[in-house]
């Protein structure tokens, strides 16, 4: 017997809708590159949503037809992004630090048919667009006004929808009907497309609501310092607007005197960020004698964070820091690490180290640990294994078959982390599995080294790879970045570590960089640092 309730499709259109409805004169603010702060409302985002419907339309985009955008966050981008998938077509995501080999294999890989960019990058779009000539047409992210002089045909994102009404039936396609399409950084081979349905979106947004993940409400006025072309931009994107949060968006500028003013002038409440942006937003505050007014909470990452950011946020900032863990093949946010009964009532201390893991797992998902063999793996806090995940907003697979079949029997996605889960629930990633040390048969935690090296006062960053020994297969090295007018050495780092990991964890050299490499995410480019080392030995080799 079926239930007699209304069958309503979870697309995302209504997501929109109701933020139009219910919450239409919520402000959305957006910071173009010069500087400028406009102002709309969702309601204006809605209406212009619903001519870039319209706009495809007319340029004889089809249900199904990709439409790619490349820009940084901002209103106009938001109507692009429901006018695109609300139609039926799917909205292509793509991240414009890129190098240019990535961008061009990733847009004819999807068969890109239109390209809506910010106008920051119209040099990178005339060396794109010889090169996929699937795109039929590009309009910038802009008014007449802010156009770039360009050697091929654009036109303004306004100048494009003007003559087309705010009025577009959308909807009338089954929920698993494809909505989104973005790329893994294929740190590993070509990148790979993970393609969101309208019901994957729709049911994340309502998994990241939760008062034990992200727990946004209509009293938050939210930055969304994390890219729109990253990962659903986490489900922000369509999680504020549910709530009618006020949504502000940064645009390009992410150094930490911007992040600042902008939370300072928009009274912003939460934002989600990667562990660098946090950090040269609290060098910022440190170094200028500033304070939050109105910040309360952050959500980091992308990447593990270091305990000197959560410490500094709270002890001396008073901002509660959340950690959430995830990748694009998530949706992206699989864990969030909020305490539970047992670890609220324990002292500070003690709930920082569980603030410090991923998280325990949202509502709906499902997760386990396997060894090489695909044996299931205990839940003791001790015991690392691959970790695997399963649920309705986790990938089944790739765009165009890319990789196979990428479940296991059981139906669960290979993460490609190492991680423990230990008996409170919290997960926590003791790395890639790619960039685990294998030294003697045993697994050392880049990770948690980085993370204790990055509580030194003189460090900007912190990287540590394995490099190949003739006797334990392979030795940690530990590669820092000093903050300006810094100093420190290898005996000084060496000491701050000691008693804070296994005495066989100790890197076995220390080497100071100008600058260590990241990835367009913002996260460590541990590849990049390989390829770094090319002829590099250790202390004891090169000694020889």
């Amino acid at each position: 017997m079926d239930g007699l309730m209304q069958n309503v499709p979870l697309t995302v259109d209504r997501v929109i809708d109701h933020a139009a409805a219910w919450h239409g004169g919520r402000e959305v603010v957006s910071r173009d590159a010069d500087g400028r702060v406009t102002r709309t409302t969702y309601a204006a985002v809605h209406a212009d949503a619903k001519r870039v419907s319209n706009a495809l339309a007319a340029e004889g985009i089809k249900p199904g037809d990709r439409v790619a955008t490349m820009a940084w966050n901002g209103a106009r981008h938001l109507a692009a992004w429901y006018g695109a998938s609300c139609m039926g077509a799917v909205l292509h995501t793509l991240n414009p630090r890129l190098f240019m080999e990535q961008i061009v294999y990733i847009a004819n890989h999807a068969g890109d048919r239109l390209l809506l960019a910010d106008p920051a990058i119209a040099d990178l779009v005339g060396q794109l667009l010889p090169q996929v000539p699937s795109i039929e047409k590009v309009v910038f992210l802009c008014d007449r006004a802010s156009m770039p002089a360009t050697a091929y045909p654009a036109v303004a994102f306004d100048d494009w929808i003007a003559p087309y009404p705010a009025d577009h039936a959308w909807g009338q396609f089954g929920e698993n009907t494809a909505c989104g399409l973005c790329y893994t950084s294929g740190t590993t081979g070509n990148p790979k497309g993970v393609l969101y349905s309208h019901r994957s979106n729709y049911i994340h947004a309502l998994m990241t609501l939760q008062r034990d993940a992200l727990a946004l409400s209509a009293r938050d006025t939210v930055l969304l310092v994390v890219p729109m072309y990253h990962a659903n931009a986490w489900g922000v994107v369509f999680s504020a607007p549910i709530v009618g949060a006020k949504l502000v968006l940064p645009g390009q500028r992410m150094d930490g005197e911007s992040i600042y003013n902008l939370i300072e002038q928009e009274g912003v409440t939460y934002s989600s960020a990667v562990p660098t942006v946090w950090q040269m937003l609290l060098q910022y505050v440190q170094e200028n004698g500033k304070r939050f007014s109105t910040l309360q909470r952050v959500t980091i990452g992308g990447s593990a964070c270091p305990e000197s950011i959560v410490r500094t946020f709270r002890d001396d900032y008073g901002v509660d820091v959340i950690q959430g863990w995830g990748m694009t093949e998530t949706s992206p946010l699989g864990t969030v690490s909020v305490p539970n009964a047992a670890v609220a009532a324990m002292d500070d201390d003690a709930q920082l180290a569980h603030k410090l893991k991923q998280g325990r797992l949202l509502f709906g998902l499902d997760m386990k640990l396997v060894d090489d063999a695909g044996n299931r793996l205990p839940h003791d806090g001790k015991t690392p294994g691959r970790l695997l995940i399963k649920g309705p907003t986790i990938a089944s697979g790739y765009f165009g078959g890319d990789g196979g079949d990428v479940l296991d029997g059981e139906g669960f996605f290979d993460t490609g982390d190492v991680a423990t889960i230990d008996a409170q629930g919290y997960m926590q990633i003791t790395d890639r599995a790619k960039d685990v040390v294998k030294s003697g048969g045993e697994w050392i935690s880049s990770i948690e080294i980085e993370n204790i090296a990055m509580g030194h006062p003189a460090l900007a960053n912190a990287a540590v790879v394995g490099v190949a020994h003739p006797k334990w297969d392979e030795r940690p090295i530990l590669i820092c970045q000093l903050k300006p007018g810094a100093s420190a050495n290898a005996d000084e780092l060496r000491g701050f570590l000691t008693g804070k990991i296994a005495t066989w964890w100790m890197p076995d050299d220390v080497l100071f960089v100008d600058e260590i490499p990241l990835g367009p995410t913002g996260k460590i480019d541990k590849r990049a640092i390989r390829a770094g080392l090319t002829g590099y030995k250790l202390p004891f080799e090169a000694s020889r």
